[in-house]
């Protein structure tokens, strides 16, 4: 079942599954992510054994702005990225969880937020704001953000899971500053094992623009079966 929320909100908010599930996924998508969630929630279902869940995807506006936790110079293309992670995450806060969005849902909800690329690194950044998340499902996330692992470090991830994931080209690239992709995700997996989150790094086949459905999907699953033991 699809859907999509009215009223006077600040992004577009297209719901899937069951809204009265114990498990509610949380997802920050774009225009070109909106064309396969169809096939990801088919992923999801297949890869937990035909789970009920609740699937929120939310559409930003501006990618760059709206997903990105501080100010930073493009890395490709000539849009620099803002700091608009915060109000973002304000509005699933105070909007999608609670307010005039929210569904009502059991007590014991369990609440995953997850995507993919800045989506992936907007899911992670949040986890470290709040404990409004059981788990973090971080599909080939931007980890190579400038800052960003030394915010790993310094904070305190609130979920007690989290879910990593990253092509196994993505590293191959000329840009300097994702060429450290590879590095980074190793790095931001020790930081969170250390750290005691219980924690997954998934490699898979290809570069950063392969099956970001499925990957996606895949991230969501753990997190799911994982709930399940």
């Amino acid at each position: 079942m699809t859907g999509t929320d009215g009223g006077m909100m600040s992004f577009d908010v297209v719901t899937w599954g069951d809204p009265g599930a114990d498990t509610l996924l949380l997802q920050m998508i774009d225009a070109h992510d909106a064309e396969f969630m169809e096939q990801e929630v088919s992923h999801i279902r297949e890869l937990t054994g035909g789970q009920a869940f609740c699937l929120r995807a939310v559409r930003v506006k501006s990618w760059n702005q709206d997903l990105s936790p501080w100010p930073a110079p493009a890395v490709f293309g000539n849009e620099d990225f803002g700091d608009g992670a915060a109000e973002t995450l304000r509005f699933l806060r105070d909007e999608v969880l609670s307010g005039s969005c929210a569904d009502a849902a059991p007590a014991d909800r369990r609440v995953y937020l997850g995507g993919y690329s800045l989506a992936g690194l907007f899911a992670l950044w949040a986890g470290y704001q709040t404990d409004a998340f059981d788990g973090i499902a971080a599909a080939s996330p931007s980890i190579w953000f400038p800052g960003f692992l030394t915010y790993m470090r310094e904070q305190d991830l609130h979920a007690e899971a989290a879910y990593l994931s990253l092509g196994d080209r993505e590293e191959r690239t000329r840009n300097p500053v994702m060429s450290q992709v590879g590095k980074a995700i190793r790095e931001a997996e020790e930081i969170l094992k250390q750290a005691g989150t219980d924690c997954l790094l998934e490699w898979n086949k290809g570069n950063h623009f392969k099956e970001p459905d499925l990957r996606t999907a895949r991230a969501f699953a753990w997190l799911m079966n994982r709930g399940r033991r």
